[in-house]
């Protein structure tokens, strides 16, 4: 069959769970903020810059992705660099039909200039709720801790989540390199923030391996689990992530990029949808990896054969794994649902697409 072009994916209704605010800037941005900051870039050109963070580009290893980030935090130091970098965030997402998203960053990264924590999280908050007035999409705020800092510093992230719980941020993850530094140790931030009722995402079976998986779930409370490509070494583990629901925030393209996975056409994602796991797409860094969700979703449609039934349950599923209220994530589920029987494909039989979309699988009933 012909792959269905770029532009079908561009317009369907989508959700970006798992994209991180210092990762998805805009290269022209990065150097208008630099020259107003005075802050010393690799190169002062879009082609030089994009070289210099390796953008796109496979870099062997999450430590080596990782360094990217030096550049990018460099002008994310003040108020002016975070508003921009939120508010033009969200109307690039905007601008390919995502309808909801969850920006996560880690606010400890952002005060090299003096501000406070307090403040960095206030700016974000102000530019997302914006560019919801501006443009329609609707957004909630992740902070992270970051393992290969302390877990003192976590605990710091997991007070500030509990103090900004029910003003836009919508949950706590742990991030930065994985390898050599397990969840398990930042617990007492988990612990925080799970005494409080607040929602838990961790980075975890991307650059270590499935035990990494399992402590996140079984030691430090995970409601659902960032990227997980290394899931699939214990079959075990796997089916019970299945069973329990619990939604897998897959980066196609940046774990290719990591080197998490040989190649697209090697991505465990196809292997977790036929299980019935709860998987969703996302960009993980919109600049850094050189993609948009749609991008991701056609990826997967050329090298893993999804088909359109098949991108419209991803795109459900991340609907329904949304950290929002259950009232709120369950009339957007309906209104999205609608949105998608739209959308069909010649070589699929639209009625049995339809019996697809609105029969989940048993367990999987409305918005849970």
């Amino acid at each position: 069959m012909d792959a269905l072009p770029i532009e079908l994916f561009r317009k369907l209704p989508k959700t970006d769970l798992h994209v991180h605010l210092d990762g998805s800037l805009r290269l022209a941005s990065i150097l208008e903020l630099a020259k107003e900051q005075r802050v010393e870039l690799p190169s002062m050109d879009e082609a030089g810059l994009r070289a210099a963070i390796h953008a796109g580009e496979d870099t062997g290893s999450l430590e080596e992705y990782l360094k990217a980030f030096d550049v990018t935090l460099s002008v994310l130091q003040t108020e002016e660099g975070l508003y921009r970098a939120a508010f033009e965030l969200a109307e690039d997402a905007a601008k390919e039909q995502v309808r909801y998203m969850e920006v996560r960053y880690s606010p400890m990264l952002h005060t090299q200039r003096g501000l406070r924590h307090t403040r960095v999280v206030e700016v974000v908050l102000q530019a997302l709720h914006d560019a919801e007035i501006r443009f329609g999409i609707q957004s909630g705020v992740i902070l992270c801790g970051i393992r290969n800092i302390s877990p003192a510093h976590s605990l710091e992230m997991a007070e500030l989540t509990v103090a900004y719980k029910g003003r836009g941020v919508v949950g706590f993850d742990l991030a930065g390199a994985e390898y050599d530094h397990p969840p398990q140790d930042h617990n007492e931030a988990f612990q925080l923030v799970r005494k409080n009722n607040i929602n838990v995402t961790i980075h975890a079976g991307e650059a270590y391996g499935p035990a990494s998986v399992a402590q996140a779930l079984h030691v430090c409370g995970a409601h659902r689990i960032g990227h997980g490509c290394r899931l699939r070494e214990d079959g075990d583990l796997l089916h019970y992530v299945v069973d329990h629901r619990i939604p897998l925030e897959c980066c196609p393209s940046s774990n290719v990029q990591t080197g998490a996975v040989a190649s697209m056409e090697s991505h465990p994602i196809k292997l977790y949808l036929n299980l019935g796991g709860r998987v969703t797409v996302n960009t993980d860094n919109r600049l850094i990896t050189d993609t948009t969700v749609s991008k991701e979703l056609w990826l997967l449609h050329r090298h893993l054969g999804f088909t359109l039934t098949d991108i419209k349950q991803v795109i459900i599923n991340g609907f329904k794994s949304s950290f929002q209220p259950f009232h709120e994530r369950r009339q957007l589920l309906a209104r999205i649902s609608d949105e998608l029987a739209a959308f069909t494909d010649p070589d699929e039989h639209p009625l049995q697409e339809r019996l697809n979309l609105t029969a989940p699988p048993p367990g999987d009933a409305d918005a849970g």
